[in-house]
């Protein structure tokens, strides 16, 4: 199926490329297809391969590799004040080992992510799908669609990650004509399937479900000019149940939270910052034997601040230092925190094989430069300290726990980094990058870590965009 879609893509992105100028407003597969203006059609395919020597997590193959495609394609009808949208997504996975860690983050294949009525209200301008706005206006969306709220740290539509999240339900847009803007929504997160490993392995087609057994819910507030940025104030709500063809941990929690960012620009200082805190019940785990609900109390700190010097590559070199909450085994109370719907490659790195960081009992420190040679060709390098917040609970995304905290908090240092190069500007971009874990004793010791050595990661996409 990937191989048609190849062709098929290929052949458009030629007819593109050969289109005249009274074609540009349209893109290429648009304008093969001979779309009216007011239909927007684009189309992505992304390959993948990537690798993976000396396994860091507690399961999994002591090594690993993959070829991963993603083929995408996006449609947008613009009625005026109404838009009809919709999006499939393709992803899938070969080649990787019988018990790779791969599973529903790189497998979801023929899926109908989107699939929505969009409304203008307010002054929304005349430019098509909302641009050239010019006085307060906003969007209420109903149906299937993405979400990106904020910093992207706790909801977040994934782009490194094979498979997105998405959701069914209702979210009201709203921007006043000062620029403060309101986000709410209420939605049943779709649950990606299938999930079963030999299902994942043959990328058996099996649609997501949602279900009103999981809700997620809350509103996000962004104020922009204040003290030389941008505040922004959330709050969210997770409510979900067992039933008997699905476990869950009962999960109940809010999670409050304010951040105060001024993104980068050439010859400034800029910083994020923020701040969650999560409270309410879940269980330790979703097994049918555990019906404990426990006190949750979880909290998250991102701080990162940077400078972009001024001319040449403008390069931009930045302080990073994230921590969560893992959980002390209290009696009663749970305080591993709970990334929800987030995204971890800006802050952590590579996901797919890799990925051993994550939001969840991590303290880590860290130094990132970026720059950019031409336009073109971006480049960024990262290198990170991480240790466990709590030395008795699984550290991170790895799996790794030592019970008794005899192999200490130290799990090691990541270093990481990538080059981006449009080979054809707008149309084909390569993306490769090389990430390796030095573990430390928590990693190495831990009764079910692995004394295998240092772990070592690459991979390489090729994206071609219509």
């Amino acid at each position: 199926m990937n191989r048609v879609a190849l062709s098929a893509l290929c052949a458009v992105a030629a007819a593109g490329l050969a289109a005249g100028p009274a074609q540009a407003r349209q893109g290429p597969l648009a304008q093969a297809l001979g779309a009216p203006d007011d239909l927007q059609i684009t189309a992505s395919l992304r390959t993948r391969v990537d690798a993976i020597d000396n396994q860091f997590r507690a399961s999994g193959p002591d090594g690993d590799s993959m070829l991963s495609l993603r083929t995408d394609v996006v449609a947008e009808y613009d009625a005026g004040r109404v838009r009809l949208g919709g999006e499939v997504q393709d992803s899938r996975a070969y080649f990787q080992r019988s018990n790779s860690t791969a599973g529903t983050a790189e497998v979801n294949a023929f899926e109908p992510v989107q699939a929505f009525i969009r409304l203008e209200l307010g002054d929304s301008g005349k430019g098509a799908f909302g641009k050239g706005a010019k006085g307060a206006h906003g969007l209420v969306t109903l149906g299937r669609f993405t979400m990106d709220l904020g910093g992207r740290r706790l909801v977040a539509r994934n782009r490194f990650r094979n498979t997105t999240n998405a959701f069914t339900g209702v979210q009201a847009d709203w921007t006043t004509a000062n620029g403060v803007r309101a986000i709410g929504f209420w939605t049943m997160p779709q649950v990606r399937l299938p999930d079963a490993a030999a299902d994942i392995a043959d990328n058996k087609v099996e649609l997501d479900r949602e279900t009103i057994d999981q809700q997620f819910f809350g509103g996000d507030v962004t104020v922009p000019k204040v003290l030389g940025g941008t505040l922004e104030f959330y709050a969210l709500r997770l409510v979900e149940h067992d039933r008997p063809d699905w476990a869950t941990r009962d999960r109940r929690l809010w999670t409050l939270g304010a951040r105060a960012f001024a993104k980068p620009a050439e010859g400034k200082g800029d910083h994020d910052v923020e701040v969650a805190w999560q409270s309410g019940t879940a269980r330790k785990s979703a097994a049918a034997a555990d019906t404990s609900d426990l006190a949750v109390s979880a909290w998250l700190v991102h701080a990162e601040a940077g400078y972009t010097f001024a001319g040449g590559w403008t390069p931009r070199l930045s302080a990073l230092f994230d921590a969560a909450s893992g959980d002390s085994g209290r009696a009663g109370h749970f305080r591993r925190f709970d990334t929800l719907f987030g995204a971890r490659r800006a802050d952590f790195g590579p996901t797919s094989l890799f990925g051993p960081l994550q939001r969840a009992n991590l303290v880590s420190p860290g130094l990132r430069v970026e720059a950019v040679p031409g336009k073109r060709l971006d480049l960024m390098a990262t290198a990170r300290l991480a240790w466990a917040e709590n030395v008795r609970d699984t550290f991170a995304a790895t799996g790794v726990r030592d019970a008794g905290g005899a192999s200490g908090r130290f799990a090691g240092t990541q270093l990481e980094a990538r080059l981006r190069y449009w080979i054809v500007p707008g149309l084909l971009q390569s993306d490769m990058g090389v990430a390796t874990l030095l573990k430390g004793r928590l990693l190495r010791d831990a009764p079910n870590g692995r004394a295998n050595g240092d772990t070592h990661y690459g991979y390489w996409d090729l994206t071609l965009n219509l």
